[in-house]
């Protein structure tokens, strides 16, 4: 495991994190955005997080530089969605394998679960993916069921897996 530092996001942040996800973007199905991000697209988007959330983003660094990010965001925009979140965790492709995700997935965890607000945590994950599945079994989440080829990225359909976990 690399020691790292676990925090919430800055706006000093915010390029790396636009670098980090774009490199998933443009190599990976992990996300099912295809086009990558400049600084000025993700503002929203990181105006969105707060720290006592339910929405959070939660960043690993060491020596000053994020290493991955973790974060919570709306299931889905209607109100009854409310008490759950979509949870999703980047690491640097060079930095995985190293216990970062895990870190940073578990304190954002922590974070939920205390939130009383809250009562389900939802991530999808593209398959095949035996890390990401591997990880969210780790930290209790729960395969809900899969959608058959639902996305279509990098010449091919990809399956993607629900995974819940019970916040309250």
């Amino acid at each position: 495991m690399i020691e790292v530092q676990i925090r919430h996001a800055t706006d000093g942040d915010l390029a790396e994190l636009v670098n980090i996800y774009n490199h998933y973007v443009e190599n990976t199905p992990f996300t099912f955005d295809t086009t990558t991000f400049s600084m000025q697209d993700r503002i929203g988007w990181f105006a969105s997080f707060s720290e006592d959330g339910p929405h959070r983003l939660m960043v690993a660094e060491r020596d000053g530089h994020v290493l991955g990010y973790a974060s919570s965001s709306p299931f889905k925009q209607r109100p009854a969605y409310e008490t759950s979140v979509e949870t999703t965790v980047y690491v640097e492709s060079d930095n995985t394998g190293h216990g970062i995700g895990a870190a940073l997935y578990g304190a954002l965890l922590v974070q939920l679960v205390n939130d009383e607000r809250l009562h389900r945590a939802y991530s999808g994950v593209a398959l095949p993916n035996l890390a990401s599945v591997a990880l969210h079994e780790k930290l209790g989440f729960k395969l809900a069921g899969t959608y058959r080829e639902v996305g279509y990225k990098l010449d091919r359909y990809w399956d993607v897996a629900w995974y819940e976990k019970d916040l309250a």
